[in-house]
């Protein structure tokens, strides 16, 4: 495809990505209401059994993608302390497995917003991609072996060292300039900021010989930062990405803390956060579903799948992604934060709890 071609069809993707996001659970959701593999036939009381699931997963997405990280780590805990008082308790595979479908979902939503707010650093987030696969797959894969009571401990782990790192985290929006006039396309342009035609989105970017990258987003905020840092953004995501595959988060709360930490701005290192995450997610979906069989572990077959959860934490998921972004730009994130790592910090002591219980 040409460039004069693909330039106008990807600006009305992104003009009008809410359409083409929000219609994608209404597709999934028909699919499976019409040829779910599911155990047996089926009527409307299966589909509608765990309809109370979407208010919470709508909730939970909208935090954790305003926030930028995973959205296992609000939804993994709720499936296990929560759902259980309306329902029967899960398995640690099926929990997982539901929070990672879901995830990749919410988070491929927010991602879109992301990058037509002209906030995703896309250089970067293939190159964390890259880094992070190897480490998701055999965090996936080991979660198909170890013990229940070893998968609760390092969940509580994970999150208590996500609670600390989210509270360390200066998660402000101060860090942005701001430009008198918008450079969304088709308006006026300061000559002094970017609007580079070649960038998936409204704005623009501009990264000189020095590898100094300027950013202009969809409301004329600029921001300067630089690529560099690979090297403690790597050891962040190779942690996370093996916490990733095996209990659904982790990629994103070390994700989050290593930008911060080598200067990339806030706003730029959410946006370009949830495309790591999501990519990480949808990977680590597939082990989950298909790479039992790899490792000796138990099989997940697609019928075993509770497609009547994931019917309505799907579009749950999806539609709190593109609301993240609104919310980010609206309100002090620092708050969202500090009730996040409190949250974080109260279900990892529950969940060490747990773990000791089952000891004993």
């Amino acid at each position: 495809m040409s460039s004069d071609t693909s330039d106008p069809l990807r600006k009305t993707l992104l003009k009008y990505q809410h359409v083409f996001v929000l219609l994608a659970p209404v597709v999934f959701v028909t699919i499976l209401l019409i040829a779910a593999p599911t155990q047996g036939s089926v009527g409307t009381d299966y589909w509608l059994e765990f309809w109370w699931l979407f208010p919470a997963f709508l909730l939970g997405a909208t935090i954790v993608n305003t926030v930028g990280i995973s959205g296992s780590a609000l939804f993994v805990p709720f499936l296990i302390f929560i759902f259980p008082l309306f329902a029967a308790p899960l398995e640690p595979e099926t929990i997982v497995k539901v929070g990672l479908i879901s995830e990749a979902f919410g988070l491929s939503s927010s991602s879109i917003a992301f990058i037509q707010y002209g906030l995703v650093d896309r250089r970067l987030a293939l190159t964390l991609v890259g880094g992070a696969v190897p480490f998701v797959v055999a965090g996936a894969l080991l979660s198909f072996v170890i013990p229940e009571v070893v998968f609760h401990s390092l969940l509580g782990l994970a999150l208590l060292a996500a609670s600390y790192l989210l509270f360390r985290a200066d998660l402000g929006h101060d860090e942005s300039g701001s430009s008198d006039e918008a450079v969304a396309d088709g308006g006026p342009v300061d000559p002094d900021l970017p609007n580079d035609d070649g960038k998936l989105g409204p704005a623009g970017v501009d990264t000189d010989t020095d590898g100094n990258v300027t950013r202009v987003d969809r409301d004329g905020d600029d921001y300067s930062y630089t690529r560099g840092g690979y090297t403690r953004r790597f050891a962040n995501y190779s942690i996370g990405g093996l916490f990733q595959g095996l209990a659904g988060f982790g990629v994103g709360e070390l994700g989050i803390i290593s930008m911060l930490g080598t200067k990339v701005p806030v706003r730029v290192a959410i946006g370009t956060n949830h495309i790591v995450v999501a990519l990480t997610a949808i990977l680590a979906s597939l082990v989950h579903v298909f790479g039992g069989g790899l490792v000796g572990g138990h099989s997940l077959s697609l019928a075993t799948t509770p497609w009547n959860m994931v019917v309505f934490t799907v579009p749950a998921a999806t539609l709190g992604g593109q609301i993240a972004p609104y919310v980010s730009n609206a309100l002090e994130t620092d708050t969202i934060k500090n009730f996040v790592g409190v949250l974080f910090a109260i279900i990892s002591v529950a969940l060490f709890v747990m773990a000791a219980g089952n000891v004993i």
